[in-house]
């Protein structure tokens, strides 16, 4: 194993004060890069995973150019569907799309099950290139939450209303709560092969989770949530929770076995913390700020880190992903601002 030689960021999601408040970017790696846009230029996102030797490139390219405090694996939520009998192709400008959706209990009960040694020996072996060889910072692995998955999987691509998806989990709770075993079960799996790969942090995205009430939430969701974080739990890494436009369930969360809630722009840190929420926090730039100019992006990341480090356990990052049209060089400057001005505050306190 690689020496990590910056863990601030391991240590900030363990809640546990840093000289200065570590940064990484969702999306980081990738489309605002213009290194990946010229590996773009001859291989697929599917082509890439499945080389590790150019995956391990792209995920560290971000550490390296703008200095961040942990990387984050390069590839997609989908990357464990194909195992499962998941028909799923990425589209370019639409996004995952599934050419066998799921309409009823006999297509759950179709589904299979991951082996990851067998199924994506490829992400294995780009976590391994990375941490035995490459990084000195963390590497976190991730995944989709079932929802999240589950809802690609019946719409049979990106949603805006998500209406087939809740339609089958009101009118099949059977089949809806095998579904989401299924994926539950699947996603331990993948998780726990991330971190015995290498991996030391994992982050859960349930990005479309927010078209949920709280109540459906605790009804349908929270279960299966909670027994993913409850098995994760065993593997003594830092977990991190984070969706968009899920500001009302922040303190579901809150309320998981897990260590880290991270925030869109929606919820102020200060705002979440008055709520209740009591663990580590990431977050939560607006990303589209960062196409803006620098003194509103100064202006907007001093308030963030101002309430983030009231009390210890504050990682910095996006509400959401970098955008392509986002300038490398104000990544740059932003991690070396996060760094030193928090550095100083820090000081002070």
């Amino acid at each position: 194993m690689n020496k990590i030689l910056n863990d601030t960021f391991l240590r900030a999601a363990r809640g546990e004060q840093t000289d200065h408040v570590p940064v990484w970017y969702m999306r980081q790696a990738g489309r605002s890069q213009p290194e990946y846009r010229k590996i773009k230029e001859k291989y697929s996102l599917f082509e890439i995973t499945h080389r590790p030797d150019i995956c391990a490139y792209v995920t560290r390219l971000p550490v390296e150019n703008y200095n961040v405090d942990a990387a984050i694996l390069y590839k997609d939520i989908m990357t464990p569907l194909p195992a499962l009998g998941v028909n799923v192709e990425i589209v370019g400008g639409v996004g995952p799309v599934i050419d066998n959706p799921i309409r009823s209990t006999a297509d759950v009960e179709k589904l299979g099950e991951l082996n990851p040694e067998e199924d994506i020996p490829y992400v294995l072996e780009t976590i391994k290139l990375l941490t035995e060889e490459q990084l000195t910072v963390p590497l976190i692995g991730f995944g989709g939450a079932p929802f999240t998955l589950a809802s690609y999987m019946i719409e049979g691509g990106p949603s805006k209303n998500y209406h087939k998806t809740k339609a089958f989990m009101y009118s099949e709770p059977e089949s809806w709560a095998a579904l989401m075993n299924k994926l539950a079960d699947m996603t331990i799996v993948y998780l726990k092969a991330q971190i015995k790969a290498g991996a030391s942090a994992i982050q859960l995205f349930d990005s479309w989770v927010g078209a949920l009430s709280r109540v459906d939430y605790q009804a349908f969701i929270k279960p299966y949530m909670n027994r993913i974080f409850t098995e994760m739990r065993k593997e003594q890494v830092p977990l991190i929770m984070h969706g968009v436009g899920a500001s009302h369930l922040v303190l579901e969360w809150n309320d998981l076995p897990l260590d880290v809630v991270g925030l869109d722009w929606r919820l102020p840190i200060a705002d979440a913390r008055k709520l209740g929420v009591t663990k580590a926090v990431q977050g939560n730039l607006d990303p589209a700020v960062l196409i803006s100019n620098w003194e509103t992006v100064e202006e907007r990341a001093k308030t963030i880190i101002d309430q983030g480090i009231e009390k210890p356990g504050f990682i910095f990052n996006l509400g959401h992903g970098v955008f392509p049209d986002v300038k490398p060089e104000m990544l740059k400057r932003l991690t070396s601002f996060i760094h030193e001005y928090s550095a100083e505050k820090l000081k002070q306190q």
